[in-house]
C-alpha cells in the first residue's frame, strides 16, 4: 500500500515504522503544522490512514472526497456532524471509522450486546484506565462499549459519582476514567446480579496491537466498494 498518515503522533510514527518493515510505503505524513497541504495537494496515495485530532477532521475529509482517496479513521471525540459527513463520505468511497483497532476489543464489543441481553436487570459500570498524557475522558472506547451495550441509548451515562447522589437506577450506566503512568490500555466491563459478578476485561500491552489492527482493515477496506464500514462488519461479516 502507498499510504498518506494524518496524524504524526505516537500512533502515526508507530504506523510508519511498521509499513515500512511490511514493505509499504508513506506518501506523506499531515499534521497541524502542514495541515494546509491537504487544501492544494492531488491524490498521492491508495488510502489515508487518521490518528489525528477533531481539528484536522474537517480538512482531511474535505481532501478524501475531493480526490477520492479511501479513509481509515480512528480519530475521537469528532462532532456529530463530523460524523455525519463522514457517514456521507461513504457514498462515495470507502470508509471506515472505530474508536479502538485491536482485535482483542472489537470482539469484546462483539459480544456485549450477547451478554447484556442474557444479564438483563444487571448493573453495569464501565471503566477505562490510560497513560497520565491521554487528554480526553472517558475514552472513545468505552463509548464504543457502552453503545454496544446500550446502542438505543436509553440508559443514562453516569460519568462518576459525587456526593448525596442517592441509590443506583437501573437505568444507567457508570463510566469511569483512571489516568497514571504509561498504562497502554485497560477497559472492564462489570454486571452486578444479585450475589454475583461477571467481568470482561481487555488490557492492551503496546500500541502496536492498534496499529497491527488499523493495518489490516486498511488492506481490507481496499478490496471493498463505497460504503461506511466498521470493524465489525469486516471482522465478522
Amino acid at each position: 500500500m502507498k499510504v498518506m498518515i494524518s496524524g504524526y503522533g505516537r500512533m502515526g510514527k508507530l504506523i510508519e515504522q511498521t509499513l515500512e518493515k511490511s514493505g509499504d510505503t508513506v506518501a506523506v505524513s499531515i499534521d497541524i503544522d502542514n495541515a494546509a497541504l491537504l487544501n492544494t495537494m492531488d491524490k498521492v496515495a491508495d488510502i489515508i490512514m487518521d490518528f489525528s485530532n477533531p481539528s484536522l477532521t474537517d480538512q482531511l475529509l474535505a481532501y478524501a472526497e475531493r480526490t477520492r482517496t479511501p479513509l481509515l479513521s480512528g480519530t475521537t471525540n469528532m462532532t456529530v456532524q463530523q460524523h455525519g459527513t463522514m457517514a456521507e463520505l461513504g457514498r462515495k468511497i470507502p470508509v471506515i471509522w472505530a474508536s479502538n483497532y485491536s482485535l482483542g476489543i472489537n470482539l469484546f464489543m462483539h459480544i456485549l450486546p450477547q451478554v447484556a441481553a442474557a444479564l438483563k436487570g444487571w448493573d453495569i459500570e464501565i471503566s477505562e484506565t490510560h497513560h497520565n498524557k491521554k487528554v480526553d475522558a472517558p475514552s472513545g472506547t468505552a463509548k464504543s462499549l457502552a453503545d454496544a451495550i446500550d446502542p438505543e441509548g436509553s440508559c443514562e451515562r453516569v460519568f462518576g459519582r459525587s456526593g448525596n447522589c442517592g441509590a443506583r437506577s437501573m437505568n444507567e450506566i457508570g463510566m469511569h476514567a483512571l489516568r497514571g503512568g504509561t498504562v497502554t490500555g485497560e477497559h472492564r466491563v462489570d454486571f452486578f446480579g444479585n450475589d454475583e459478578v461477571f467481568e470482561i476485561t481487555h488490557k492492551a500491552g503496546s500500541r502496536q496491537i492498534l496499529v497491527d489492527g488499523a493495518i489490516g482493515a486498511a488492506r481490507k477496506l481496499l478490496t471493498k466498494e463505497p460504503g461506511l464500514y466498521d470493524m465489525e462488519t469486516l471482522l465478522f461479516g
